[in-house]
Formats: C-alpha cells, sequence, structure tokens
C-alpha cells in the first residue's frame, strides 16, 4: 500500500523560456483528415493540460497516414481554421527523416525539413524543433549551425533532439550557444533503457526535459499483451487501489522519474486522453516504482 508520499510529479516542465504540462499530446496519429473532429480532440487536450503538442514531418507514413507530412498538413489546416488554438499550444516538430536515405541533418535538408514544416502548419515559427534521429555523417557543428540560423531567424524558439545518445547530444551542445531544452526518448515499463543508459542522468545533469514517446509502448501496457504475468498484475493491483486503468497506471510510472518527463500521449479519442490524464493524481511511492520496475525487467534488484 501507497504509504501517501507520491512520486508522481506533476509540476509544470520548462522548455527554455516557457513551461508545459507534465502530459503532452502526440501527432503521430493525427491522420483524421476529418477537421472538426481534429479541432476537437486538440480543444480536448489542450483542456485536460496537454499544452505541448509534437508533431514531425515524417508523420503520415503509417497509422493510417498516405504521405510524408500529411499529419503537419492536417494540423495547420486545423490551426487555419481556428486561430486561436495555436495560442494554447506549444507546437513542437521534429525533422531529419527522410526516407529512404534515412537520414538526412545535412544544414541544406534541416533548413528545408524547418521551413517545409512551417508551410505546412501554416504558421511562421514552432516553439521547439528537434532533430528526429541522429544523422551518424552530419558533423554537429554543422547541424549546431543550421539551428542558430532557424534560430536567428525567428522560425523556431528552442531546440530539442530525439532518439540521441548522451553523447551525441553532448556533441551537438558543444557546437550551440544556447542550451538543448529537450530530448525525446523511447521510455516506458517496456523500455526502460533510458534509466540506464545515462539518458535520463544526463537530461538531469543539463536539466533538459525529457519528453517520453510511447510511454504505453505502443498500447501494450493498456492492453496487457506480451507483458508478463507478474508486470500485469503489479499494474492491475496499483490500478485497483487508485481506481484507475492498468495504462493510467503505466503513464504515472514515466511521471514519477526525477528527471521530471513530460509524457507524449498519442490517444486519438478524447475519452482516452480523460483517462490517461488521470495519471497526474496516482500515487505511487519507491514500493510501487520499484515493484513495477522489478516485474518489467523480469529481475530482481541486486
Amino acid at each position: 500500500m501507497s504509504d501517501g508520499t507520491s512520486l508522481v510529479n506533476t509540476a509544470p516542465r520548462s522548455l527554455g523560456a516557457t513551461e508545459v504540462g507534465p502530459l503532452g499530446f502526440g501527432c503521430w496519429r493525427f491522420t483524421n483528415d476529418d477537421l472538426a473532429a481534429g479541432q476537437a480532440l486538440l480543444e480536448a487536450a489542450l483542456e485536460l493540460g496537454m499544452n505541448l503538442i509534437d508533431t514531425a514531418d515524417v508523420y503520415g507514413l503509417d497509422w493510417g497516414g498516405t504521405a510524408f507530412g500529411q499529419n503537419e498538413e492536417i494540423l495547420g489546416k486545423v490551426l487555419a481554421a481556428s486561430p486561436g488554438l495555436r495560442d494554447r499550444m506549444v507546437l513542437a516538430t521534429k525533422g531529419g527523416i527522410v526516407p529512404p536515405i534515412p537520414y538526412d541533418s545535412s544544414p541544406e535538408a534541416i533548413t528545408a525539413a524547418c521551413e517545409a514544416s512551417l508551410r505546412r502548419l501554416q504558421v511562421e515559427s514552432v516553439d521547439l524543433y528537434q532533430i528526429h534521429r541522429p544523422d551518424m555523417y552530419a558533423h554537429p557543428e554543422a547541424v549546431a549551425g543550421a539551428l542558430e540560423a532557424l534560430r536567428t531567424a525567428g522560425k523556431i524558439a528552442e531546440v530539442g533532439v530525439s532518439n540521441h545518445t548522451p553523447s551525441q547530444i553532448d556533441a551537438l551542445q558543444k557546437f550551440l550557444p544556447f542550451p538543448i531544452v529537450s530530448d525525446q526518448p523511447q521510455f516506458s515499463l517496456a523500455h526502460l533503457d533510458p534509466m540506464r543508459d545515462g539518458t535520463l542522468d544526463r537530461a538531469m545533469r543539463e536539466g533538459t526535459t525529457p519528453l517520453a514517446w510511447s510511454p504505453l509502448a505502443g498500447g501494450r501496457l493498456a492492453t496487457g499483451e506480451g507483458l508478463s504475468g507478474e508486470l500485469t498484475t503489479a499494474l492491475d493491483s496499483i490500478a485497483e487501489r487508485e481506481g484507475v486503468s492498468r495504462a493510467t497506471v503505466a503513464v504515472a510510472f514515466v511521471l514519477a522519474h526525477p528527471s521530471a518527463p513530460v509524457a507524449i500521449i498519442g490517444s486519438q479519442s478524447a475519452e482516452r486522453l480523460t483517462e490517461l490524464a488521470a495519471a497526474t493524481s496516482v500515487q505511487l511511492d519507491r514500493v510501487d516504482v520499484y515493484t513495477l520496475f522489478q516485474a518489467a525487467d523480469g529481475v530482481p534488484l541486486p
């Protein structure tokens, strides 16, 4: 039983000069071109405190999409139809994946990618621009130069990275005159690597905000598919105690890490968003988080 001292951090997170809630809305599956439905979903997310809206130029090639850039275009049409929405959100996008190469973070490519994203989103600037995956054949000094130029031009406010190793982030930071404010790793009870590979340690050391993508492991932490019986039992036990769903507990686990991650929620259902937003009211103490960690890991800690 929880002792009442919760590790779940519900405070705002910092992205440079702006703040976001502990939960964000991800647009990976935002492929429905019904603009009224899209607007309603965004408004529901914002009402729940999910003011970080995270997308990418490559979103649209899966999850029911049909083309590179499609999800940005849909979001852009929604924003154009309801301009007040833009003022309520912290808008983030990503670039650098260029199928079928697969990656290109050369200065020319990153500049062109960012400018194309702005056109699709129908905005003059984004609040956060992220290098989606590291291009191992781009020198970080060249990447930094492109990002600095975009920032100087007022096209991006802050810079982040996604799926980078701690050393790759350090290498890029070396050549930037301003801080990298966010790092977007895959992090969940089904993917604990960031807790051991230095990703979250670096975030705490540098004050960088982790943006955890796939906190439900593509839905497996909700359905139980592929999970061990031990983890399912641990999740269900806490869920029953807290009066929430198994998935909500899994999101709360992400929020409990001291690096203060933002959990990026990708559900396309307002009801589901409401269910998962209850993660901020879940009480998890050390007994809870270590029970979940060890059940997910499959072995006891030494």
